[in-house]
């Protein structure tokens, strides 16, 4: 997705995946503006070490406590949380007034709620762990549910599904929906090489869905946007994962 979108912008980079383990995660992303790195992208579990070792925080990923994209420029490294403006890029229209339903707690779900409810959505949250999800809402100032119910957004950010094998039903009822209703708008954060039963049981419901990868597209953009100061070929970016979805 990314060297697509180099290639289309004519630049002379080059977007590389560079496996790292936790303990070695801090001195190597310092060292790496000195080699030519413009930034990252960064993923589970780096999230919150990436946040801690930043010079600079914008209010997004101060606030979820997470970051997925660092920016070396100027002598110093910028943490950010694209999660969150991706997430509400990709549903198109603005979620304010309405009640949602996030699924999970994790780092995906705190972006998810976050973004919500920043654009003005009335958000919940709920979690296998109920505790989680507590602290969560407390944290977030948002609410939280004891078991899913009726919402006109839900938004699945746990990995159930991921499994392309596992059962609707399966899915349904490790997500608590197994006696609720498809939403008007449902997004599945989960992606694959083909739809998820989550996405799946909306379709079949009615509800209009946004995939993982489309929020995907969307969070990227806005990480290429920073490191290159161009705007994204966002149809470029998402023929690309036509071609053939990434690996998770």
């Amino acid at each position: 997705m990314h060297a697509a979108a180099l290639a289309q912008l004519g630049l002379p980079w080059r977007y590389l995946r560079l496996p790292l383990p936790p303990e070695h995660f801090a001195e190597t992303v310092r060292a790496l503006p000195a080699i030519g790195y413009a930034g990252l992208n960064v993923t589970v579990p780096h999230k919150p070490a990436a946040l801690a070792l930043a010079d600079e925080r914008t209010p997004a990923a101060e606030a979820i406590g997470a970051a997925n994209t660092l920016t070396f420029a100027e002598g110093a490294i910028t943490a950010e949380n694209t999660d969150a403006p991706g997430l509400i890029a990709a549903l198109g229209e603005s979620p304010a007034g309405r009640t949602a339903l996030v699924l999970g707690a994790g780092g995906a779900g705190r972006a998810a709620a976050w973004a919500l409810r920043e654009a003005g959505a009335e958000v919940s949250i709920w979690n296998r762990t109920r505790e989680r999800a507590q602290e969560l809402a407390d944290r977030l100032e948002i609410g939280h549910v004891e078991r899913p119910g009726a919402a006109e957004l839900v938004v699945n950010s746990t990995s159930v599904g991921l499994d392309p094998r596992t059962a609707r039903e399966d899915v349904l009822a490790a997500l608590g929906l197994t006696d609720v209703e498809p939403p008007p708008v449902l997004v599945d954060l989960v992606y694959g090489e083909r739809p998820t039963a989550l996405v799946g049981w909306g379709l079949g419901g009615g509800s209009r869905v946004v995939d993982g990868l489309e929020v995907l597209v969307c969070q990227g953009a806005l990480s290429l946007e920073r490191w290159t100061g161009r705007a994204a070929p966002l149809a470029t970016m998402r023929a690309a994962l036509e071609r053939g979805p990434p690996a998770h």
